[in-house]
């Protein structure tokens, strides 16, 4: 097929980038490059551009004629978007009108859209299924699940159909040591125990204690990056197949604390580095786990790196290679 990627220069987009390229998909990739990087492309074609820019990515769309698009492209970080939800707002939602636009024009009619758990807000449903009431509680969560209403709309007006991929925390880095995380200023608290370990930081700072979870840190669902582009890779042969507009969450279905993500970094890296507890960050959730039960049933996804030693060990091969 003949895919047009959004952010595919960036940390998960590179990622189905490389497994699509792998299985022989024909690849644009559209990126500013504000967070990603030309070298992470290890497959097709690097345009750089951004959505603002709605006529190149229309000139795009025509020039290409791509079977299908995957939209990575966007801002997600939960403690900025607090700070700072009109650049949320313009960059997810405006920017992502203008691509749902250019694919209109140019009858590009199935989308994979990165979606969020964030959309969840603080659910109490545990593990959280596609049918929990949607209640974002920071601008980027409510950003996202704009979009998936606009889809819902868009996917009701006319001959479109999508997949709406709900990502729980994603973590880990190419197991050949390829690819793998690298944001300027990480927030993953993976990545940010790793730098401490190397000692870019002098401490890692545990936003919250007395959240009701077992040891009062918040709770996530990580799901390896290869997985999650696994996933992709299913929904999109799903959608083609069936042409059936659908959401579904990817995560593993379970979840470990801030401390017990820490004292796996600890093990792996063998760095005693300091922690310290610090004030809860607002727009953090006390726990998030995916129940994944559809995108397994429907696609056929099953997931190879279930086992949070093992992603913590691919990300920190990643990181010392920085």
């Amino acid at each position: 097929m003949k895919i047009f990627i959004t952010g595919g220069a960036g940390y998960i987009g590179s990622h189905v980038v490389k497994l699509l390229g792998e299985n022989g998909h024909d690849i644009v990739v559209y990126d500013n490059l504000s967070t990603g990087h030309d070298w992470a492309v290890l497959f097709g074609k690097l345009i750089e551009g951004d959505l603002e820019n709605k006529a190149l990515v229309s000139e795009t769309l025509k020039s290409f004629k791509p079977d299908a698009v995957i939209h990575f492209a966007a801002s997600i970080q939960v403690e900025e978007s607090m700070r700072m939800p009109l650049m949320y707002y313009r960059n997810n939602v405006a920017n992502t009108l203008n691509l749902l636009e250019a694919m209109t024009e140019n009858n590009v009619e199935y989308l994979i859209y990165s979606s969020t758990a964030a959309t969840y807000g603080m659910p109490e449903d545990k593990p959280v299924s596609e049918e929990t009431p949607l209640n974002p509680i920071n601008p980027y969560g409510a950003s996202k699940m704009m979009i998936e209403r606009v889809l819902k709309d868009l996917s009701a007006a006319r001959n479109f159909r999508y997949i709406a991929l709900r990502y729980f925390n994603v973590a880990g880095a190419d197991v050949k040591g390829r690819i793998g995380q690298t944001y300027k200023e990480a927030t993953h608290l993976i990545t940010r125990s790793l730098k401490t370990a190397k000692g870019e930081h002098e401490k890692l700072l545990v936003y919250g204690t007395d959240y009701p979870t077992p040891d009062g840190t918040c709770v996530r669902d990580y799901i390896h990056v290869e997985d999650l582009a696994l996933a992709h890779l299913h929904a999109l042969t799903y959608l083609m197949d069936t042409k059936k507009s659908d959401v579904m969450n990817c995560g593993y279905g379970h979840g470990f604390s801030v401390r017990e993500v820490v004292e796996m970094a600890k093990k792996v890296t063998g760095v005693d580095f300091s922690v310290q507890d610090a004030p809860k960050r607002a727009g953090d959730p006390p726990a998030l786990t995916a129940d994944s039960t559809k995108l397994k049933s429907a696609t056929g996804w099953k997931p190879n790196h279930d086992d949070l030693e093992f992603i913590i060990k691919t990300a920190w091969e990643w990181e010392r290679k920085l």
